[in-house]
């Protein structure tokens, strides 16, 4: 369940709907996930996932302001 947030990027409130559990219950779960994981990460791996994270969000960001505008020019052609 959680691997639906981290992994695929859903929102918490998406995946718990589709499942039909509370948000708050997802959220701990992330959480719990999130500090067993990153105690087993050395510094250099944590700061290589905070980048990469940071890097995956601009680049969905970038990816849907392409979208938007290929829709507009789409229809400008048409």
């Amino acid at each position: 369940m959680v691997a639906l947030v981290t992994e695929q990027g859903d929102r918490v409130a998406q995946a718990a709907e589709s499942v039909g559990i509370c948000t708050n219950q997802l959220y701990r779960w992330k959480q719990e996930q999130e500090a067993t994981r990153d105690s087993l990460l050395t510094a250099d791996e944590k700061a290589e996932l905070l980048s990469l994270r940071k890097e995956n969000k601009r680049l969905r960001i970038e990816q849907g302001i392409l979208k938007k505008a290929s829709v507009f020019f789409a229809k400008e052609m048409q």
